[in-house]
């Protein structure tokens, strides 16, 4: 054999091997298509997603908001009930008689089918701002048939930018809705309250005839004094920008101050709740220790209140009822 047939025999060798190994290869049955695959990814989800929507109930009918009259809204969608709501009852709420008949009345008139006003109950912190709301709400529907019921729905500061999906959710429904929003201000460049405005009295679509909204806060306007004013001093037309953020607290048709109540309004949110849950004790004494525990606060208010006659009630052992 020459030198030249030596050198070429180990390279024909390699190639030899891989033109048999390709032949055995078109042998073996083909792997299925990415295509395929996909498709049958696809059916599996379909199936199991007809599966999930058929095991839950519809958003928003009738059957779901018979379950109770107060939810809570979760901005993935989600409407959890609440079986008792956490409220006391109208008649313990003192100071605030004014108020609180306006807020019944506007209350009672929306429940009815008649035209009523969105309301906004700002001032003092601890004066039964949310109580009242709450209270009224448990006071409406009192002697109403379930059908009739008015709803309370709870949404939180923090999820103001779904309060329009939660408005697409109620508006179809045969119920009344308060939508509730507790100590609702904003701060900084939060820019949610758009989506509140919108909803008031700005959108296309408006606010749903069925829905009216209820909110708290410590301040008149819902904004924090130095965000107006970084907004004034920032602007190009400073006016402008300072009237599109104080305009939302006109978006509310009803505002309610609540005010730091007297000695005399504070003694008696004591004297109420004692009476209505039994605690016995002299009035001089009574009157003597309530004084010295809202010294101690530095406040007196229908919490200050409260917080005393939990106080009273677990040193004597009275057990407060529904607590």
């Amino acid at each position: 054999m020459s030198k030249r047939a030596k050198k070429t025999t180990p390279r024909a060798a390699p190639k030899a091997a891989a033109r048999a190994s390709a032949k055995t290869a078109t042998k073996r049955p083909a792997k299925p298509s990415d295509d395929a695959t996909a498709v049958r990814i696809a059916t599996a989800l379909e199936a199991i997603a007809s599966h999930l929507s058929a095991a839950s109930p519809a958003a928003g009918n009738v059957e779901s908001f018979g379950a109770a009259d107060a939810f809570v809204w979760h901005p993935d969608g989600r409407l959890a009930p609440v079986p008792r709501v956490s409220r006391v009852d109208l008649g313990l709420l003192k100071g605030i008689d004014r108020m609180r008949d306006i807020l019944i009345e506007n209350t009672e008139r929306f429940a009815d089918g008649l035209p009523a006003n969105n309301a906004l109950l700002w001032g003092a912190r601890g004066m039964g701002k949310s109580s009242l709301v709450k209270a009224a709400h448990a006071n409406i529907n009192l002697n109403r048939k379930p059908a009739d019921r008015l709803k309370l729905i709870e949404i939180h500061r923090e999820d103001i930018e779904s309060l329009p999906s939660l408005m697409d959710r109620l508006r179809n429904s045969s119920f009344s809705f308060i939508v509730f929003c507790d100590d609702l201000s904003f701060d900084g460049n939060d820019a949610s309250y758009k989506s509140l405005k919108a909803v008031l009295e700005g959108g296309i679509e408006g606010r749903p005839d069925n829905v009216i909204l209820y909110a708290t806060s410590n301040r008149r306007h819902l904004l924090a004094r130095d965000m107006i004013e970084n907004e004034r001093s920032t602007a190009i037309n400073p006016g402008e920008a300072v009237e599109e953020k104080v305009s939302l607290s006109d978006r509310f048709g009803l505002w309610l101050g609540f005010h730091r109540c007297s000695q005399d309004e504070y003694l008696a949110m004591v004297r109420g709740y004692c009476g209505h849950y039994g605690i016995k004790m002299d009035d001089a004494e009574l009157e003597r220790e309530a004084l010295e525990w809202s010294t101690t606060r530095g406040s007196r208010s229908g919490r200050v209140a409260w917080q005393f006659t939990q106080e009273l009630a677990g040193r004597l052992g009275v057990r407060l009822a529904g607590k």
